[in-house]
């Protein structure tokens, strides 16, 4: 979903899903705009809604058609919020994160599926990953609202940056000193024994193309996942779940 105008004339998004809509008011709770809910989920929400009427941030309670129609999708979970668009950082301010902290960051390379997209922000904040780089075609000029209700917080809990030449992005993350990793099914390293440097970003292609050569020549090292079954990949999602664990483990 596209982010759009509140009444007000401010850039806003709609975000739905319990978990999603309660990390906004433990992350970012100054831009919250509005609350629509189910009378189901109300015991839930007893701070939200504290917080929500000591800022006089208007509230009401809702029917699951109501809130159906507000976030455009049935698996609203019984809450949903608008609030002001999320800020993205720019690739310097990501490369100043990864060298101050020495951190990681996970890059997507034309990931287009929302649940796949929220599964690996999820995971990743799971793993205290520092940061997500998305890469066209990201979403543009907000996640996809399904994405950030399965991230279930995640969206919320780490730097997010974008870029429309990820190429581009990681050759200057690259001179700047970050190790770009990326994933693969031949000709790499197994990620299981592979001694990820730091700051790095690993990069995760698309679903079933990986990633682009461009995106590809500026990896200094490539890994991959050794199977011993029948099938010879995974999804992309369940894929950097266990990648991320070997990125984090030291």
């Amino acid at each position: 979903m596209e982010s759009k105008k509140s009444s007000r004339g401010r850039p806003s998004e709609t975000i739905y899903g319990l978990r999603a809509g309660l990390a906004v008011l433990a992350r970012r709770p100054d831009d919250l705009q509005s609350i629509a809910y189910s009378r189901e989920v109300r015991r839930e929400l007893q701070e939200l809604l504290r917080f929500a009427a000591s800022r006089r941030v208007p509230t009401r309670e809702a029917t699951d058609d109501e809130l159906a129609r507000l976030a455009q999708s049935s698996h609203h979970e019984g809450l949903c919020l608008l609030t002001a668009a999320r800020r993205w950082a720019s690739p310097q301010e990501l490369a100043d994160l990864l060298l101050q902290r020495r951190g990681t960051a996970i890059a997507l390379d034309r990931v287009r599926n929302p649940y796949n997209i929220g599964a690996i922000l999820r995971t990743a904040a799971f793993f205290g990953v520092d940061a997500a780089l998305l890469g066209a075609p990201a979403p543009h000029p907000a996640l996809p609202p399904d994405a950030v209700r399965v991230a279930e917080g995640g969206a919320e809990g780490l730097l997010l940056s974008r870029t429309t030449d990820l190429a581009d992005t990681l050759g200057r993350l690259r001179e700047r000193g970050v190790t770009v990793v990326g994933t693969a099914v031949a000709d790499a390293h197994d990620a299981s024994t592979h001694v990820f440097a730091r700051p790095a970003v690993l990069v995760v292609g698309h679903e079933r193309e990986g990633m682009s050569d461009r995106v590809a020549a500026q990896c200094d090292a490539r890994v991959t996942i050794r199977g011993r079954g029948a099938v010879e990949s995974l999804n992309v999602a369940v894929a950097t779940g266990v990648l991320v664990a070997q990125l984090t483990r030291t």
